[in-house]
This record gives structure tokens, sequence and C-alpha cells, in this order.
């Protein structure tokens, strides 16, 4: 066995009827465990290799806590001790490697790692992920399998409650498991659990960010960040505006937006887009399009295809107010971010 572990978490998890798990929450997990951690796993708990979910009792708590003391890892035991006064069932989610999930408690883990700030987007496996997945409910008395909540709405009236039904999705909001630091989001809902939120980031009310995507440093978000689709540090997305999600439409153009640039309101991307980009307001650029390449003075220097300009920096896209057609120039004035309005403390 290797000297270290990939990641591992502790958490409090969610089963339906059926015994499946709907969803696990991991308040503090932990990558590259070093072998002093590993070895207070294996000598306080049924763990053995490979990556594994286990349910632990108070008793192994009681040994996991011992063995993370001895360890030094003080965090982890305070959370093993913690977790003893919990009705729920507590969970020991190990990822030897990072491969792809096997079961929820997997998926769950590796979404909070990203929204945690401990993995970017693209960096962790996450083949198959949804068909491990069960519908839920989301509401205000926590997760219900989607196939169960008639009953439990029924049971609550009986009761005299009301279960309010938030969502009714395989993803959770983020900020129930995770809120980072620096960042202000304006609808917590519009937030899915696997998000990457960089510090100083902004998410307006009609912003949007999807789950293995995000932001990595200090954005204004008042678009759509798809699944995939990583922003880079100082870019904002204006109003409305849209990212098409990587591997859209089954090409090979992976989409994303470098440093300092600036997506105009309503407008769109379908290519990626390299450091220092703009593309004017209400334009949508898909990798098909045709696009005008113009040099300094505006003369036509080639057409080419939208995809033959992804990923390059510095480029201006705008669209011919007179013929409507789509013009590429080289954008020489980087992006300054106001920083009174991406105050985050």
């Amino acid at each position: 066995m290797s000297d270290s572990i990939f990641a591992f978490g502790l958490g409090i998890g969610t089963q339906n009827k059926e015994g499946n798990w709907l969803e696990v929450f991991y308040p503090a997990p932990i990558k590259d465990a070093d072998k002093s951690a590993l070895d207070a796993i294996l000598e306080s708990t049924n763990y053995t290799s490979g990556n594994d979910t286990i349910v632990l009792d108070e008793g192994d708590l009681n040994r996991l806590h011992m063995s993370l003391l001895k360890a030094g890892n003080i965090e982890q035991a305070e959370l093993a001790s913690r977790l003893k006064a919990s009705t729920q069932p507590v969970v020991l989610c190990v990822l030897a490697t990072d491969t792809a999930p096997a079961n929820p408690a997997e998926v769950y883990l590796k979404l909070q790692m990203i929204s945690q700030r401990l993995i970017q987007p693209h960096n962790t496996v996450l083949d198959g992920m949804f068909g491990l997945l069960v519908n839920t409910a989301w509401t205000s008395e926590g997760p219900i399998d989607v196939r169960e909540l008639a009953e439990r709405q029924l049971s609550a009236r009986m009761e005299g409650r009301t279960i309010e039904v938030f969502s009714v999705d395989k993803f959770p909001k983020m900020v129930n498991f995770v809120v980072p630091t620096g960042v202000r989001i304006g609808d917590a809902a519009r937030i899915r659990l696997g998000a990457h939120l960089g510090e100083g980031t902004t998410v307006m009310h009609e912003g949007f960010v999807n789950f293995n995507a995000g932001t990595l440093g200090t954005s204004m978000v008042e678009g759509r960040i798809s699944a995939g689709v990583v922003v880079g540090d100082g870019s904002d997305l204006g109003g409305g505006c849209s990212t098409m999600g990587t591997l859209s439409g089954g090409g090979n153009i992976v989409i994303g937006v470098g440093e300092q640039c600036l997506i105009g309101a309503n407008a769109g991307i379908g290519i990626g887009l390299g450091d220092r980009c703009t593309v004017e307001s209400g334009l949508y650029i898909t990798a098909g399009s045709k696009v005008n390449v113009l040099d300094e003075s505006n003369a036509l220097v080639s057409t080419v295809k939208a995809r033959d300009l992804s990923g390059q920096s510095d480029l201006l896209f705008r669209r011919n107010s007179q013929t409507g057609a789509i013009e590429c120039k080289t954008n020489k004035t980087a992006i300054a971010l106001n920083e009174a309005l991406h105050a985050n403390n």
C-alpha cells in the first residue's frame, strides 16, 4: 500500500428507506493525507486498502479519535470525537487513488473538495457520477428521496407541519455544504455543489455556476458559468451572458476563460478565451462562426472559423454594425476591475 492516500473525509450521511446514500456532508475533508493519517485509519477502523466507504459506530470513533491524536492530527481527532453525538450515520470515506467514484459518498467527497478549494475543476475524476446519484428533494427538513416525498409530506401535514421543497435535483446548492471565504453570492440557489469560487468572486443574483466549474480569483459573475468552464483571475461575465458547457455538442474544444477578460452583457462563447480578451455585448460566438480577422488599420487579413482562435490572448470580438459580420481585432487594453465593486470583506 502507498504511504499516502488521495483524500479522506469524516461526514454525516443521509440515506433513503432502502439504505442508499442520498448525500454526505464532510465538514473538513483532507486531500493528500500523509502516512500518519493513513496509519490512524488502518489501526482504528475496518478500512483495509483501496477506495472504501465505511459507517462508523461510537467505538470506531473513539478508536479513531485516539489514533488521530497520536498521529498529531488534532483537527480530525476533534471532529471524530464530536461526531460521536450524531444521531445520523457517520461515514468515513477513503479515496486511496483518484479514480471514478463508486458510490454517492465518494461523489459528495469530491464535489465538496472542489467547493472547499482543495481541488480545482478538472483536477479530479468524476466519470459516471450522475448514474450514482438519486433524484432528491432538497427540503426544509433536509434531503428526501423524491420517491418518498409524498409520504413524508402527508406525515408532516398530519403533525401540523409543512415541508417546503426548494428544488428537486441530483445536486444540492453549494452553500448548504460549503461557504468559501471572501465571496459574495446574490442567490445561493444558483450555485451548485462542486462549484469553485475563487477568493474575491462576486456572483450577482442572476449569475449561475455549475459543478466542476467556476472562478480562480477575483471575478464579477452576472452570467452563466456552465459545467466544466473555468474563469481566470480578474475576468468578468456581464449580465445575461453565457458560456457553453465544456465539450458541448461533442466537439473537442475545452471552453474556458483566461485572466482579465470581459464577456459583455447577453454575449456568449462556444470557444475558449485566452487572457485579456473582450466579447462585445450581445455577440454569441460558436465554434463554427465565421470571423473576419482585422489588422490595426481595420483591413481584412483573413476569414476563419472561431474555433481557430480558441484560447488565443488579446483578442477583441465585435460585430460590424453595418454588415453584421463578426470581427476580431487585437485587444491591447486589459480589463481594469473596480476594486470597490469587487470588495468581499
